[in-house]
């Protein structure tokens, strides 16, 4: 949590910041009518909250990062509002955010609540009766504004008591860009991620990995989460899975992930190639064929054999295979 104070002259408002285009055009509007913004971003193995932060400095605001891993992952057993296209639990995972976000309304000595939702720029999450909904569970729906879309919103307790200008909040509607490009502009705001980036639970590639732990149970263990985001996945067999690294950030994380009783194997020093980690209870079988995917993303030569040196438990001992074929690769990844 933050300890920077509020100014207790000026009205306070918790803005949910992803550090995309929208949670940042809010963040701006509100600070145009001379309100003390404060800003809260939702951390888990799901989300990149870097943005959040490089958002929040530049802006000039205070951020609060609240770990959300629990309550995501409780969602995504069992979401009452069902899914998106992908393992995406949009519109609990929203009301969630702001459940919380409004538990930290006392204690931060803020007022209301903000986000930079955009009326029907999503059809399925941000459509009139979704954002009823959405505030509805929060449990704080009386204190949740839109100050894009406010305009076109039914009037909340900050527009009613006259917290905030409603003449002077907005009426972004549906998915066109242009108006948040120029208000942007207009904001001197030069750096925000693309719109299709943030939750990794709207993308199908890692939902597909996701999917594998779900049907494993697996989805408590906040390490196996963490290692999703990193390297290429393989389903080895019904117990174990290995984990293979694309680059040097990849084999760095997934060495650092390592626990007792995994299997870490590397080729041969003489020939460059990844990490890779095998988690789960492994057979001799599994190690020996994630030996050889290991092999076939190496720098060794097509079809000849490679020593792939196997690590666990601080015993260390070689094994000869050959490397896997693209097509063999391509047929184990998740």
């Amino acid at each position: 949590m933050s300890d920077t104070t509020m100014d207790t002259d000026k009205v306070g408002v918790l803005c949910l910041l992803s550090g995309g285009l929208d949670s940042q055009l809010a963040v701006c509007v509100l600070k145009d009518q001379g309100l003390d913004v404060h800003a809260v971003a939702f951390d888990s193995p799901f989300y990149n909250i870097e943005p959040a932060r490089k958002a929040a400095k530049a802006l000039s605001i205070p951020l609060h990062v609240v770990d959300f891993t629990d309550e995501i992952v409780g969602l995504l057993k069992a979401p009452p509002h069902g899914f998106g296209k992908c393992l995406n639990p949009c519109i609990d995972c929203h009301a969630n955010m702001l459940r919380r976000a409004g538990e930290m309304l006392e204690e931060l000595g803020l007022m209301f609540l903000a986000t930079g939702e955009v009326l029907n720029e999503r059809p399925m999450s941000q459509n009139r009766r979704s954002l009823q909904v959405v505030a509805e569970d929060s449990q704080h729906a009386d204190l949740v504004l839109r100050p894009l879309s406010a305009q076109l919103l039914e009037p909340t307790r900050p527009e009613r008591e006259g917290w905030v200008d409603r003449s002077r909040l907005l009426a972004l509607n549906g998915r066109g860009r242009k108006p948040q490009f120029q208000l942007a502009k207009d904001y001197g705001l030069e750096e925000y991620p693309t719109p299709a980036g943030g939750c990794r639970l709207t993308e199908p590639h890692f939902t597909h990995r996701l999917q594998d732990l779900k049907d494993r149970d697996l989805l408590d263990d906040r390490r196996d989460l963490m290692l999703l985001r990193w390297g290429r996945h393989f389903r080895i067999s019904p117990t174990a899975k290995a984990i293979i690294g694309r680059d040097q950030r990849d084999n760095e994380m997934i060495e650092s992930l390592a626990r007792s009783g995994d299997v870490q194997l590397k080729t041969d020093e003489r020939i460059p190639g990844p990490t890779a980690l095998i988690t789960g209870p492994a057979a001799e079988e599994d190690i020996l064929k994630t030996a050889a995917l290991c092999a076939g993303y190496s720098d060794a030569p097509e079809g000849e054999p490679v020593m792939v040196a196997v690590e666990q438990d601080k015993t260390r001992r070689e094994v000869m295979v050959t490397p896997a074929s693209s097509d063999e690769r391509e047929g184990m990844m998740l």
